[in-house]
């Protein structure tokens, strides 16, 4: 019985930790539907407003023989308060003077991965900015599109990697500025037992079309935990960062707390 027990435990854990690793690998083939949601402190020229956004972003894995197609959507809803107008080079919140609250442009990625990877586990593929925003303040007011790539490696009970994304805009609004931007996520995971686990995955951003200031760079990190109810599993994560480089009226730190329901095979 004793020996029966210890199985089933062990059983367990390894299904937690596996259940870990497809949370964080971005590419996994698994259906999975995080909620992140991203207070910014400090923002404005005074550095004394707090905006916030929610990104609802559901990843969707399709087999195609030997590869993976990985739908990844990222849809904002944002709440941007009230801001002296900034210059062009402003936080991705927006450079206006009155409050907003509505949904951002969505991006919509695709990754190509093989199915069956082992060591290197990457995916590559096309990435788009649709101008959906519900105000002038949330969006860019362009289509834009790009490469995106993402690789990763599980030395465990590390998972290691980083995903980046170029765009430029194509078509849009001739009264819009340009979109020239970068986005690096690097991320580090250390698993530990009973689905614990602590967690770094800063997004750095680059506005090429900045006259100056053109980069927002986070350090921080923090915690999270695989766990269930009921049937269904989830996966939970705090993290909190400071801002050491950040644009014209730019957040000063930020906090994200993430749900992310996951559908396992």
């Amino acid at each position: 019985m004793l020996s029966l027990t210890a199985s089933t435990a062990a059983l367990a854990q390894q299904s937690t930790q596996d259940l870990a690793e497809a949370a964080q690998n971005p590419i996994a083939a698994m259906i999975s539907l995080p909620l992140q949601n991203n207070i910014y402190g400090e923002v404005g020229p005074s550095h004394n407003a707090t905006g916030n956004v929610l990104n609802i972003q559901p990843v969707v894995p399709i087999t195609l023989g030997d590869w993976n197609v990985i739908s990844r959507t990222i849809a904002p809803l944002i709440y941007q308060p009230g801001l002296a107008t900034l210059p062009s080079e402003t936080f991705e919140l927006g450079q206006f003077s009155s409050s907003h609250f509505g949904f951002g442009d969505i991006n919509q990625s695709f990754f190509f991965s093989p199915a069956n990877a082992t060591g290197l586990i990457w995916g590559v593929g096309p990435t788009f900015d649709l101008p959906t925003a519900t105000a002038t303040a949330l969006g860019s007011g362009k289509f834009s599109m790009g490469p995106a790539a993402v690789a990763l490696v599980i030395p465990k009970p590390w998972l290691i990697g980083a995903l980046a994304h170029q765009l430029w805009s194509v078509a849009g609004s001739s009264n819009r500025s340009d979109v020239s931007q970068l986005l690096i996520q690097p991320f580090i995971n250390y698993n530990m037992e009973d689905g614990w686990y602590l967690v770094s995955s800063p997004i750095i951003t680059a506005n090429w079309e900045a006259p100056s200031n053109k980069w927002a760079f986070p350090i921080g990190a923090g915690f999270g935990k695989i766990f269930k109810i009921g049937e269904q599993p989830l996966n939970f994560n705090l993290q909190a960062y400071d801002y050491v480089k950040s644009p014209v009226g730019g957040p000063r730190w930020a906090v994200r707390a993430q749900l992310q329901l996951l559908f396992p095979k």
